[in-house]
């Protein structure tokens, strides 16, 4: 593995998001002086916190897998997670409803939904779904430490073994194709493929490798942080903080001054900071921008669908949601082609409909009702632009509405308090790149090694992490990121570190 070299004992980290907050632990963990720059004045980056009028509004991410990855980074300095956050697991991890009428719970006990699935579409299904977990938990083991939790240097680190297990496994077919050879109802095929859009590519095209998380969230589990999701980046950023870490938040990184190839200090509109090495976790433009640099690459980056979220605080609610419902419409292949083709809204919406009062009624004032509506809708790449949007967005709203009322939540209108309402001109104003939060798709030349690397070549002594470098989008891929970019710098622990809480780095 290619590693930093030179001095770096003091570690510059832009950005206190999740890659962030990862990268600070690991890096404090293995002896770093480490300061984080944020210029909101709170820690989250994209799993950012609203409150107003007693409700506390998680701004991006909902779904919460793979508790152990948070578990590793507090591990990192000595802290253990159930010091810092009480994680809930949801059961159902999701509710999925159908445009006939029907729905399943999906279930993480393997016991538990091979009963559900038999009993919403029979003995066979059930015994092809048997089937398709034991083929999901071995996708998983094969992936996980070779092609998501590693740092490529060149594609030739893909010759190896578990290449040709992957291949065995059908990880290079195509996802869609692949789920029904285990489970031939529609309905069944959709509930473990639709996470294909959390990767910016539809099931038909996707590879049967991001399977995997499927996996994740219908097999290895489905968690929510009591006091939302928010709390999961302020546990990590006390934990650093408690480890030896500097926040300076509210500060805007504006410019890196440079003594040839390396970087000597971020410059922010309020102070300059002397460093040794930088670990950016800012939008893929942005970060080359600062180091005045974007590598060259054959063809141009495609980026994945935006979302269009809809924040509702009402006097009701509606208690056939569950935590997260999948509210899925008649059309499936139109509507991926309309996301990620003609750059057109959904004609036919499938949405993400998440109620966490549902499980922590605290996140609303008392008797109220706190409700998260998520719309894939195309980017401002191939769909409507930031200018359309501004017209757009009410009148999509109005639709969103009408289609919840008609479909999940009669009399929704009515029962609204406060609301607020995210389109890709949010999303571009908070320079994400073609107006989306989803970063670069997970084409296949945008995958693995082929995915804009973490290192940047013209400087010595810079990382990136976030969702738009390796491994990818998510939230334990973001976790991943940051681990891999304190590695560029620490080299990877011989075991896992351990500290006394307190100690400076």
């Amino acid at each position: 593995m290619i590693m930093i070299k030179g001095p770096v004992d003091h570690v510059v980290v832009v950005g206190a998001g999740l890659s962030g907050l990862s990268a600070a632990l690991h890096l404090l963990g293995a002896g770093r002086r480490v300061t984080v720059v944020e210029r909101d004045t709170l820690p989250g980056g994209r799993a950012g916190l609203r409150a107003e009028g007693g409700y506390r509004i998680d701004t991006g991410p909902t779904v919460l897998t793979m508790p152990d990855l948070v578990e590793d980074a507090f591990a990192a300095v000595g802290d253990t997670m159930a010091d810092r956050l009480e994680l809930i697991q949801l059961d159902p991890a999701y509710r999925a409803r159908f445009a006939d009428g029907s729905q399943l719970d999906v279930h993480t006990d393997g016991a538990a939904m091979e009963a559900a699935v038999e009993e919403f579409a029979g003995a066979r299904q059930a015994v092809g779904y048997r089937r398709l977990r034991k083929w999901l938990e071995r996708l998983y083991q094969v992936q996980m430490r070779r092609f998501i939790d590693a740092n490529f240097d060149s594609p030739l680190q893909l010759l190896h073994p578990d290449l040709a297990r992957l291949a065995a496994l059908g990880g290079f077919g195509r996802l869609d194709a692949r789920i029904g050879r285990f489970v031939s109802d529609e309905r069944l095929r959709r509930v473990f493929s639709f996470q294909a859009l959390y990767a910016g590519v539809p099931p038909a095209r996707a590879l049967a490798a991001y399977a995997v998380i499927a996996y994740m969230d219908t097999v290895a589990g489905v968690y929510f942080p009591r006091g939302g999701m928010h709390a999961l980046p302020t546990a990590m950023a006390d934990a650093a903080a408690e480890a030896g870490g500097e926040f300076r938040y509210g500060q805007t990184v504006t410019r890196l001054e440079r003594s040839g190839d390396r970087i000597t200090a971020v410059v922010t509109d309020r102070e300059r900071i002397p460093c040794d090495a930088v670990v950016l976790t800012p939008d893929l433009p942005v970060s080359y921008r600062l180091l005045g640099h974007a590598p060259r690459r054959p063809l141009p980056l495609r980026h994945s669908p935006s979302a269009v979220i809809l924040h509702a605080g009402t006097d009701r609610t509606w208690p056939d949601l569950a935590h997260h419902t999948i509210s899925f419409g008649a059309a499936w292949k139109s509507t991926f082609r309309q996301l990620t083709r003609t750059g057109e809204l959904m004609s036919d919406p499938s949405l993400l409909i998440t109620r966490p009062t549902a499980t922590d009624p605290s996140l609303a004032p008392p008797g109220k009702h706190l409700h998260y509506i998520l719309a894939p809708c195309p980017n401002t790449t191939i769909g409507p632009g930031v200018r359309e949007w501004k017209e757009l967005g009410p009148r999509y709203r109005d639709e969103l509405l009408g289609w919840l009322e008609r479909r999940e939540m009669p009399g929704l209108s009515a029962a609204i308090e406060r609301e607020g309402l995210v389109t890709p001109i949010d999303w571009t104003a908070q320079e994400h790149a073609a107006g989306t939060p989803f970063a670069v798709a997970h084409t296949f030349p945008q995958t693995g090694p082929f995915r804009p690397r973490n290192l940047v070549r013209g400087t010595a002594n810079a990382v990136l992490a976030g969702c738009g470098t390796t491994p990818g989008v998510g939230v334990p891929t973001v976790l991943i990121s940051g681990k891999l970019a304190a590695q560029r710098i620490t080299g990877p622990p011989a075991a896992p570190a351990r500290r006394t809480r307190g100690t400076a780095a």
